[in-house]
């Protein structure tokens, strides 16, 4: 190998070792790529990066960022997810795991609407928690079905995840928001399967509501509780999805239509003030700097990596790898899932799929079921230990007599499901591919 070569290695492995010793990723990206680079070929590198940070900076797509998740945390702030929440987990109590049931789609709709893994995590948390130990789950089940659920908005739409892949791998928001929407259904299916199992097979694991308890809430206020809480935030999410998926709107404008409709929403329910509307901003400035900061940040750590020849030195490996194609996607997503254990999913996305995309362009691999089967490991990121986000959330906010014990290995056997979830797509594909192709993607 070529010094540069060696240099990049280089430049990767300090990456690595800043990130164990605690420096923030941004800096990690920028400082080991700015080193490596000028080292590797001189002031040319401030010659070349300009046009890299004005191509980021002047990115329309990216715009969808600050506006959908300004969507996502009016609807928490607002507390409108909790009223919802509520509604649901009373029209599902009366099944052994009826409470799991309702917390599984509460995170469809939250991860539809919100998209937050944290606000989701907290708030399913907070809420709910408290009320199944009560009730006499057992505790990890409990923790592993709400830190699960809270992740469901990292693979449903309009997610970041999503919108960042579709710029990375080059490919349109509306392609992917489409391929993603039955694969997302399919893990929540599976979740569901599963809770319905655990309240057959062990119903003292996961007990359904006392039936005095339900007597008390009459069918026709639960059904306006229904129209009142649920109604409103599926149909800002059909109407946003279904102008970007159809083809009706960009995905900036419709997310500019979803930011004024959770503010509309939270006007109605009474719940538009200063306060919330002071958070909501404060939260949205938060995360969108925390995304555009990493997303900067990487660029001279990928131009440094591609200029030391990084991207020959990524191919050459899959090429030793037996199974061509596949064998390549299968080991992306081993690397992907052991990087998951350490790393977040937007330092994963903007350091590994970098390097690696060269070698699906020359496979040809369809880029939006590479994007699909992505999204779906990188939410495994959330559930593994030591350093799976949702389980930080959730000790944050569970009662004092929930063992860390209880929360990682409630989550283990999500974990398995959403492989399960990555082996369907990946051996059927038509599950991410046939929606984007029928209408016309």
């Amino acid at each position: 190998m070529s010094p540069n070569e060696w240099l990049a290695i280089l430049m990767v492995f300090a990456f690595f070792g800043m990130m164990m010793i605690g420096v923030p990723v941004a800096i990690s990206l920028a400082v080991s790529g700015f080193a490596a680079g000028l080292l590797g070929f001189g002031p040319m590198l401030f010659s070349l990066l300009p046009a890299r940070m004005f191509g980021v900076a002047s990115n329309y797509t990216l715009l969808a960022i600050p506006l959908f998740t300004f969507m996502g945390v009016m609807l928490e702030k607002s507390r409108v997810a909790e009223d919802m929440l509520e509604t649901i987990g009373k029209a599902m109590g009366g099944l052994n795991g009826g409470m799991g049931l309702a917390i599984v789609l509460v995170g469809v709709l939250l991860g539809a609407s919100t998209g937050i893994v944290g606000a989701t995590v907290v708030t399913v948390g907070l809420l709910t928690l408290p009320a199944l130990l009560r009730r006499g789950y057992k505790p990890s089940v409990a923790c592993g079905t709400i830190c699960a659920s809270g992740t469901l908005g990292q693979v449903i739409p309009p997610s970041l995840v999503l919108i960042l892949l579709a710029d990375i791998l080059g490919q349109s928001v509306g392609s992917i928001f489409a391929a993603a929407f039955i694969p997302s259904l399919v893990l929540a299916s599976v979740y569901i399967i599963y809770m319905l199992l655990l309240g057959w097979l062990r119903p003292e694991w996961v007990p359904a509501i006392p039936a005095e308890e339900r007597a008390a809430i009459s069918r026709k206020q639960l059904l306006k509780d229904l129209a009142r809480t649920v109604l409103p935030p599926l149909a800002l999410v059909i109407a946003v999805l279904g102008a970007i998926i159809g083809g009706i709107a960009a995905p900036t404008e419709a997310a500019s239509m979803g930011a004024l409709g959770a503010l509309v929403i939270a006007a109605c329910a009474g719940r538009l003030n200063r306060v919330t509307l002071k958070q909501t901003l404060h939260g949205t400035l938060t995360i969108s700097a925390m995304i555009f900061l990493i997303l900067f940040c990487s660029q001279p750590f990928s131009l440094a990596f591609r200029g030391l020849g990084g991207e020959a030195l990524v191919h050459d490996l899959f090429g030793l790898l037996p199974g061509g194609e596949l064998g390549a996607i299968l080991f992306l997503m081993a690397l992907l899932f052991v990087l998951g254990f350490f790393l977040e999913w937007i330092e994963i996305s903007y350091i590994a799929l970098p390097m690696f995309l060269p070698v699906f362009i020359g496979y040809d691999t369809d880029m939006v079921w590479l994007a699909i089967l992505v999204a779906l490991n990188l939410q495994m990121s959330f559930l593994t230990p030591p350093f799976g986000w949702a389980l930080f959330f959730l000790k944050g906010v569970a009662p004092p007599g929930v063992r860390t014990r209880d929360i990682y290995v409630g989550a283990l056997p999500f974990v398995g499901l959403q492989m399960i979830a990555v082996a369907l797509v990946f051996f059927f594909p038509t599950l991410a591919t046939w929606l984007p192709k029928a209408i016309g993607w």
